[in-house]
């Protein structure tokens, strides 16, 4: 604790020395920032709604550009790209149940299905608001606890994040609806599709079959875009004649006076998950959206809305994922350690500018980092006054007969999938993917521990082999670390509780089909 108090000081120390404000955050302000991060933003949020194309390719097709720009233009750019698209990301998978980000899966389990019951403007108030209020709290507490958060986060080691891995992974048990064994199921399958592509320690190549495309592993865009968006697709071709899947008259814009009451404490929650998880190695942003759904679904008195429109599904999620886009940025910042592959590219904006990420960047540059600190606050009023108003125009996305609007949703997904890795065999391989995921809807399997699995899978077991290295072996390195072994005993609590005779009957009744 009192070391906790020490950073406390010398981060609210740091704040209180740098004396003239004008030359800190608010250069921010001065017109040319203002137009770099209105260009971030607006390019993060159109990069969100095309399916397939995220902030990573976008952000590295655009790092030469930023040689011609002063270091904290350009650093303010690729940051309103990145938070930008964690806001656009919501859009096509409320409308069209097709995630832009890896961290928009989630929003489509509810999102989708409250546009289905002609409450799409809703959803996407509820998800600009709650991004909104969760990004400017990431950001206040990225300008606060950058020094204690971040000495929080060096604490975790390879044994830390492998245990966080399995609380996650159980945690999806809880995030599927229906049999508990399918959950379990599809997560492992999920895990075995991760161990495509070559082993980061040994360097073979693992279940590639000699298809040099596969050497890199299975794409996550392919499975995601196949699994929730040509699965979708194919789902509703399958209804004859000329039935329209939007139903319901769009009613609403906005949310009403009681769907505010209820999104209030799924926003703060999500909130303060995503802001711890978002400073931790890994995707902070996913695995925060993942964890807040399964948070809300645990806490909340209607279960039986979960996966058919419940606005916590959508509130929570969201505050939680672009809260984790602000926070992750306190890692890089501070101790100079990327925590996801846009820090990564981050790193590389700031050494083209000769910028040493680090603890020494709040001191020997200070403008550099207050500066980008407020530009976040500006670009998420931005993005919140930018998307509010194109609500509508999205909306009348519904309005079109779906015989004509899926085969523009086929084209985005291709176009997006093909420009990840300019290859037609990821076009291909999301068409396999798009009908396994009709099969498993058929079987009643959901696709998102699927996902969950496919992309925590690597991470725990790359962790879980570092550790072993560390301690030569021993297994006791799991249970003797108070972090790893608190995390352990959650998942166990965890399993032990949904496998209650009690809890699980009333799990069945929650998610038992109308």
């Amino acid at each position: 604790m009192d070391a906790f108090l020490s950073h406390m000081s010398i981060g609210f120390g740091a704040v209180l020395a740098l004396e003239p404000v004008t030359l800190l955050g608010l250069t921010a302000t001065l017109p040319m920032n203002l137009l770099y991060c209105f260009a971030g933003v607006v390019i993060g949020t159109l990069i969100g709604v095309l399916p397939g194309l995220g902030p990573v390719a976008t952000i590295a097709m655009l790092l030469p550009a930023t040689y011609a720009l002063p270091p904290l233009g350009g650093l303010i750019m690729l940051a309103g790209i990145y938070y930008g698209a964690q806001y656009g990301g919501s859009t096509t998978a409320i409308l069209v149940n097709l995630p832009g980000e890896t961290s928009s899966v989630v929003t489509c389990l509810d999102g989708y299905q409250m546009a289905r019951r002609g409450r799409a403007g809703v959803a996407l108030s509820t998800a600009a608001l709650g991004s909104f209020f969760a990004g400017c709290i990431g950001t206040l507490l990225l300008a606060a606890f950058a020094v204690p958060l971040a000495a929080l986060a060096f604490k975790f080691g390879p044994a830390e994040y492998f245990s966080l891995m399995v609380l996650g992974l159980v945690g999806a048990v809880v995030l599927a609806s229906g049999s508990l064994l399918k959950a379990i199921a599809m997560i492992c399958l999920g895990l075995l599709g991760g161990l495509v592509g070559t082993d980061v320690t040994s360097g073979v190549s693992r279940y590639a079959y000699d298809i040099a495309q596969l050497s890199d592993g299975i794409g996550f865009v392919a499975v995601a875009m196949g699994v929730f968006g040509f699965a979708e697709v194919i789902k509703n071709l399958e209804q004859k004649g000329d039935r329209e899947v939007f139903t319901n008259k769009v009613t609403s814009m906005l949310p009403s006076k009681e769907d505010f009451r209820r999104m209030v404490a799924p926003v703060l929650r999500g909130t303060m998950l995503g802001s711890t998880l978002g400073i931790l190695p890994g995707g902070g942003a996913a695995l925060s959206a993942f964890g807040a759904y399964s948070l809300e679904k645990k806490v909340a008195k209607n279960r039986d809305e979960f996966g058919k429109g419940a606005i916590e599904g959508v509130a929570g999620p969201e505050a939680a994922n672009n809260a984790a886009a602000q926070t992750s940025f306190i890692p890089l910042l501070t101790l100079g350690i990327p925590p996801n592959a846009v820090m990564a590219l981050m790193v590389g904006a700031m050494m083209i500018h000769n910028i040493q990420p680090g603890p020494q960047v709040m001191t020997s540059n200070p403008t550099l980092f207050w500066g980008l600190v407020v530009s976040m606050w500006v670009g998420n009023l931005m993005l919140v006054v930018l998307n509010l108003p194109l609500i509508g125009i999205w909306v009348k996305l519904l309005k079109v007969p779906y015989r004509l609007l899926y085969p523009s949703i086929l084209v985005f997904c291709c176009i997006g999938v093909y420009t990840v890795n300019n290859s037609a065999f990821d076009v291909f391989m999301t068409a396999a993917f798009g009908l396994l995921g009709y099969v498993f809807n058929k079987l009643g399997c959901e696709g998102a521990p699927l996902l969950l699995g496919f992309v925590l899978g690597p991470m725990m077991e790359e962790n879980f082999r570092r550790s072993l290295l560390l301690s030569q072996g021993d297994f006791s390195v799991f249970y003797t670390r108070p972090l790893s072994l608190g995390l352990l005993c959650a998942a166990v609590l965890l399993v032990l509780v949904v496998a209650l005779p009690a809890i699980q009957s009333k799990r069945e009744e929650a998610f038992q089909e109308d």
